[in-house]
């Protein structure tokens, strides 16, 4: 099987790692979307099983731990589980294409260690918190909880930017698409 190379993003919630990981997609076509496993319940009905998560029970979810079919796994939010399965890296390595991840920071280093020197990790930050959490706002999916939740969690994760391979600051999104296309096809050219 050919294997390809990883490109890992990651980024606290609300700080536009989606956005730039779809617009990668749509310009680079040697790179395919590793579906993540989630245990949560899907947003309404702008989410697909199969397209933008695999959505599991939690007794499904277990049972894959179980039979290690994860990369690497682990609680995102009380509750939450969230995951890589390694039948999605092969699906993808299978087609001939590099894997591209949207994943929080945990999982990012994870697959960056999983990975080695085949990935490239980018972390992506805002310039503030004050930023995030109007982005946050903006999305309309918060309650003053999970709001709360998110933004204690992005704090802490902002810690971790210095483990990451580089950092896209997202403050201008036609600048921060540019410079990331840039760092990615670099990479797959190496």
């Amino acid at each position: 099987m050919h294997q390809g190379k990883a490109i890992i993003f990651s980024a606290p919630s609300g700080s536009g790692k989606t956005t730039i990981v779809k617009h990668l997609l749509s310009q680079i076509p040697e790179l395919a979307f590793s579906i993540s496993a989630s245990t949560r319940d899907k947003r309404g009905r702008s989410e697909t099983h199969g397209k933008d998560y695999h959505f599991l029970s939690p007794e499904a979810f277990k049972e894959k731990i179980d039979k290690d079919e994860f990369i690497e796994w682990e609680e995102v939010y009380e509750g939450n589980f969230y995951g890589t399965l390694k039948s999605e890296i092969d699906r993808i390595w299978s087609n001939g294409q590099h894997v591209i991840f949207d994943v929080d920071v945990k999982g990012g280093l994870n697959l960056k260690e999983y990975f080695g020197d085949n990935a490239l990790a980018i972390f992506v930050k805002v310039i503030d918190m004050e930023t995030l959490a109007e982005r946050l706002k903006d999305r309309g999916t918060e309650d003053e909880k999970s709001l709360s939740r998110r933004l204690f969690k992005a704090k802490f994760e902002m810690s971790f930017e210095n483990k990451f391979d580089q950092v896209i600051i997202n403050d201008n999104l036609e600048e921060s698409f540019a410079e990331s296309k840039k760092i990615v096809q670099a990479f797959l050219n190496s």
